[in-house]
């Protein structure tokens, strides 16, 4: 387990929520403050982490039930992904006391696959129980946004990947569940309404992982 002090801040949220541009606003905003920050992401965030996602997404695109990844075979390809980013990326970024944001992590897990799929929940615990090295967030930014908005936001966006294809019920139990998974632990989630195009979200954030920093 690694036990020096480190700094790990992670984005959740839905498609759409905008954590994936609310982590580079917040990377950039340290990093001009000085601070030793890395930013990355889930799936990927390494070169054969990266390899991984891409055939996660591949398989969402197949026609044909029969050609698509079983639910449990899907769950161990992310989990494959997360143990190389961990060991070649995050990991050591934290020992090296870096700030280490990252845009989606093991809460993406539990809403997609184990509330989304019901992959069973003790089946996933198992494999974080060797993989995680005890890494836990010190801060998970929930993003809640109305899902009208999300779409609106996808729509907009050039190129679209699996995520960007589901339909709007997915979208509101896959944001339920984020929700439900942040209301069992008040003192390490924010959740944060991200609806508004505004630059106030954004100084939010950055104001409490300074708060945070400073402790």
């Amino acid at each position: 387990m690694y036990k020096k002090k480190y700094f790990f801040i992670v984005f959740e949220g839905i498609e759409g929520s905008g954590k994936s541009y609310q982590s580079k606003k917040l990377f950039l905003q340290l990093k001009r403050k000085g601070f030793s920050v890395l930013l990355t992401r889930e799936p990927g965030g390494t070169k054969s982490a990266e390899e991984i996602r891409k055939v996660i997404l591949k398989d969402y695109f197949y026609k044909k039930k029969k050609e698509e990844f079983n639910a449990y075979t899907d769950t161990l390809l992310y989990l494959a992904a997360r143990n190389e980013h961990l060991q070649k990326k995050i990991i050591p970024a934290l020992k090296k006391r870096k700030i280490v944001i990252c845009d989606r992590f093991i809460d993406s897990t539990i809403a997609y696959q184990v509330y989304g799929k019901k992959v069973k929940r003790s089946f996933v615990n198992s494999i974080h129980k060797h993989i995680l090295s005890g890494i836990k967030p010190n801060i998970v930014f929930l993003l809640k946004v109305d899902i009208k908005k999300s779409i609106k936001r996808i729509n907009l966006r050039g190129k679209k990947n699996r995520y960007d294809k589901f339909s709007k019920n997915f979208y509101s139990k896959a944001q339920n569940a984020f929700i439900k998974i942040a209301k069992n632990n008040k003192s390490k989630y924010k959740i944060l309404n991200s609806s508004l195009d505004t630059v106030d979200l954004e100084n939010l954030i950055l104001k409490i992982v300074l708060k945070k920093l400073d402790k």
